[in-house]
């Protein structure tokens, strides 16, 4: 019997029930949890790519604004990097690379876990401009959830972006190209994606979004964000994910703080030391590396209206779902 029937099912429900447009997954399975290179995958897509003004069907080769999955892809695994080569520690005050930010209390430790307590509100952000946002957002307080409470924000990955830039002398948008190319072979993956390729997203003053990152932040800092503005293909995301499950990774596989919930290093740790993540415009990413298993969704869930509550529903369903038939 094929392995995560159910939640195939269940994903393949979404879109007969137009509660997205369209949909590419893929599931990864491993013969021997000692050597995840005996691993192989299942995907697919079905669908439509856009409904507005056309409908037109996938192809399967599309390229979807990641949005979030830009952190755990780009951002995260840098860091990490990073701290392997010792080139910066995870216990470091960020103030240490950012001097404009404040506070020594906060640590590129609590940027990785959503535990910093930074407040996310600016003024009139949308206005700003990318120098006067990195700017406003280096003023932002810190809030009595410091190391208290996981909230999550983009804030923390935008810092971690700029730590990067401060590391490599270069905008962190080209320095993760570069890193996803050079160690996973990631050659769909950009920031500058063929637009003829992209899946739209939804209309801003009057323009549909397509291959223009739906994220306000990613649009007004360009090359500098660290938190959004990726675009990739399933096949990418499916080989980023295998890597995931390698040995190398395993050590994130546990929550990093004292807290319930807690977070690991970039992702959501679920029961059973399950990272996960997601991607505002409609992905995610799950990884069960005890049974070395992970299963992907890729959608534009966004389009052509940006609130979509029941994809939210169905999201927990599917995983709730892929957990179980995961064991």
């Amino acid at each position: 019997m094929k392995k995560f029937q159910e939640t195939e099912a269940q994903i393949l429900d979404m879109v007969n029930q137009q509660v997205v447009p369209g949909v590419s997954y893929g599931f990864i399975s491993s013969h021997d949890v000692d050597d995840i290179q005996t691993t192989y995958d299942e995907s697919n897509f079905a669908g439509d790519a856009q409904w507005v003004p056309t409908i037109e069907p996938l192809k399967g080769n599309e390229l979807y604004d990641l949005a979030s999955l830009t952190k755990v892809m780009g951002t995260v695994p840098l860091i990490l990097k990073l701290i392997d080569e010792k080139k910066i520690r995870l216990h470091d005050p960020i103030k240490k690379y950012l001097p404009q930010f404040k506070d020594d209390r906060v640590e590129i430790f609590h940027l990785l876990t959503h535990t910093s307590g930074i407040a996310g509100y600016i003024p009139d952000r949308d206005q700003l401009d990318d120098q006067q946002l990195i700017d406003a957002l280096f003023t932002l307080p810190v809030t009595n959830n410091f190391n208290k409470k996981v909230v999550y924000t983009d804030t923390g990955m935008i810092f971690l972006g700029l730590i990067i830039e401060k590391i490599y002398q270069k905008p962190v948008q080209n320095v993760i190209q570069s890193f996803v190319r050079n160690e996973w072979n990631l050659s769909d993956t950009t920031f500058s994606p063929e637009i003829s390729r992209c899946t739209p997203t939804y209309e801003v003053n009057g323009q549909m979004l397509i291959g223009i990152p739906n994220d306000p932040k990613a649009r007004q800092l360009g090359k500098h964000c660290g938190s959004a503005g990726m675009f990739s293909s399933l096949i990418d995301v499916m080989e980023f994910s295998k890597a995931m499950l390698s040995k190398k990774y395993k050590f994130l596989y546990k929550n990093f703080t004292d807290l319930n919930p807690g977070r690991s290093l970039g992702w959501d740790i679920k029961p059973g030391n399950i990272l996960f993540h997601t991607g505002y415009t409609g992905h995610f990413i799950a990884l069960d590396y005890t049974h070395h298993n992970a299963m992907v969704v890729l959608t534009n869930r966004v389009h052509p209206v940006d609130h979509n509550q029941v994809f939210l529903e169905r999201r927990n369903t599917i995983l709730d779902t892929f957990l179980r038939e995961s064991k």
